[in-house]
């Protein structure tokens, strides 16, 4: 026989429904836990995939098929002919082979051709030395000049790849405004930094480009976007299958080679005797070298006897 309650729940009643109650509140809250473990998962995912999205767009803007090299420079070189006038060419397409320039015409006259460093100090003393004797010999007919700039020495720059930039501004001023580019060339090597410096910076590379002339926006943002960098690595590894090209500066002379410097280690040809340079210049010539106090355009030849 039950007890009357008045419609209240019993105590064993009441347990059993906290108990429910319990069971119910750690069901929801499983529940609650399981769904807040997939949104999570599920986020990790999309950020993930966001992630290698951003990696992918900058990776793909980053790797930008290689352009052209510089006009007027489709030997990997600069040529000044006899006169004065630099060589007009296109630029270099990626992956051709570079056309070599075109031999002097008329027998007597001198084909000079330097490879250099930008930041290799015996290419500025060679250039001190020789760069207006060489200048003489062009403007007055009797040479053409090609350079070839080179970036043999990023290391010495404290990271900032110097010889990397220097030609890289250069072949900018070749290809935008190649009647400057002689001049440029010698404000670089008259403002050469010491190795195992950081070099000059981009500011003021571009300044001494305005110095020598060239003034255009399209050189400075040539310059300071490394425009023709790949070109430059390019002509570089290219330069190293010369055969005789070892090291910079390597000055050839009508075939016959200047220099004999191995990256650092002993230099052949005279770097602060202009006279030597002027001997080499007339043996390579095939004539007589006879020294003078005054300049000569070019070297004499020996008369021949007649009989």
């Amino acid at each position: 026989m039950s007890t009357p309650t008045g419609g209240r729940q019993t105590k064993n009643e009441r347990r059993e429904q906290a108990r429910e109650q319990a069971r119910q509140l750690r069901e929801a809250a499983k529940k609650k836990e399981r769904r807040n473990r997939i949104l999570l998962q599920g986020g990790i995912i999309v950020a993930v995939i966001a992630v290698v999205a951003v990696i992918a767009i900058v990776i793909v803007s980053s790797v930008k098929p290689a352009g052209p090299g510089p006009r007027n420079m489709a030997s990997d070189s600069l040529l000044v002919q006899p006169g004065g006038a630099v060589a007009e060419t296109p630029g270099l397409q990626p992956g051709a082979t570079p056309t070599p320039n075109p031999q002097p015409t008329g027998d007597d006259v001198i084909r000079i051709q330097t490879f250099v460093d930008y930041m290799c100090p015996y290419c500025g003393l060679f250039e001190q030395t020789n760069a207006q004797y060489i200048q003489t010999l062009v403007d007055s007919g009797a040479a053409s000049l090609e350079i070839f700039p080179i970036s043999f020495l990023d290391r010495l720059s404290l990271g900032t790849a110097y010889s990397t930039r220097a030609a890289n501004a250069f072949a900018c001023v070749a290809d935008e405004q190649p009647d400057k580019a002689l001049a440029f060339h010698e404000l670089l090597f008259e403002n050469q930094p010491a190795e195992s410096s950081s070099g000059l910076s981009d500011d003021q590379i571009i300044e001494f480009a305005r110095q020598a002339g060239a003034k255009s926006t399209s050189v400075e943002s040539c310059i300071r976007d490394q425009k023709f960098k790949g070109w430059v690595a390019a002509a570089t590894e290219r330069a190293q299958s010369v055969s005789g090209v070892t090291g910079t500066p390597t000055v050839i002379v009508n075939g016959q080679i200047y220099s004999g410097t191995v990256f650092g280690q002993s230099y052949n040809g005279s770097l602060t005797d202009q006279a030597t340079f002027r001997q080499f210049v007339a043996a390579a010539q095939g004539v007589q070298y006879v020294e003078q106090t005054q300049s000569t355009p070019a070297p004499t030849p020996t008369p021949t006897p007649s009989g």
